[in-house]
């Protein structure tokens, strides 16, 4: 039987809203990207150190984007064009409806700002993890480069595989019958 009191109705699982997990996985990379860049270079006496025989702990300066690329253009260029990139994803994040896109897009943000802050506060960024075999070495990246990778690959994944197969395009909603 109704208590006969007025509920305020509340958007459902305000506090699951898509937004706040792709928020939170952006907080999350960026605060993990920056303490892991700390920590290598209180440590860059010591370095290079061998983990594996394939992994090695190095400290390499990236003035440019991907592999090197573009070093010249400048580290306040780079972060611009990174800045404003991260800014389309950030919006694209706050407004999506599915949770799983918006982690995605939230581990490319925050990897991008890692990025942006490392090319504002020490003029490139700062790149450690060296995999390597047969004395062929990959280039180096960082925890940033990572989330930014493997966030594109859970939206190519997302867009082929979990929203691709849906008719309607939006995965949202009922279909209609004409």
């Amino acid at each position: 039987m109704p208590s006969g009191r007025c509920r305020r109705k509340r958007p459902p699982d305000a506090l699951r809203a898509p937004r706040l997990y792709g928020l939170a996985a952006a907080v999350a990379v960026f605060a993990a990207d920056q303490a892991t860049k700390l920590w290598v270079l209180a440590a860059q006496a010591g370095l290079p150190v061998e983990i594996a025989p394939f992994f090695n702990i190095v400290l390499v300066w990236n003035r440019g984007v991907s592999f090197g690329m573009f070093g010249a253009a400048g580290p306040l260029v780079l972060a611009a064009l990174a800045g404003a990139v991260a800014l389309v994803l950030v919006v694209w994040m706050l407004r999506s409806p599915r949770r799983f896109e918006a982690l995605a897009l939230g581990a490319v943000a925050g990897g991008a700002a890692g990025n942006i802050l490392d090319r504002l506060t020490r003029g490139a960024v700062v790149d450690f993890l060296d995999f390597h075999i047969a004395g062929w070495h990959w280039y180096a990246f960082n925890l940033a480069d990572s989330a930014i990778t493997v966030g594109i690959a859970l939206l190519l994944f997302d867009a082929v595989f979990l929203r691709g197969g849906r008719t309607g395009g939006t995965g949202g909603g009922k279909e209609r019958s004409a």
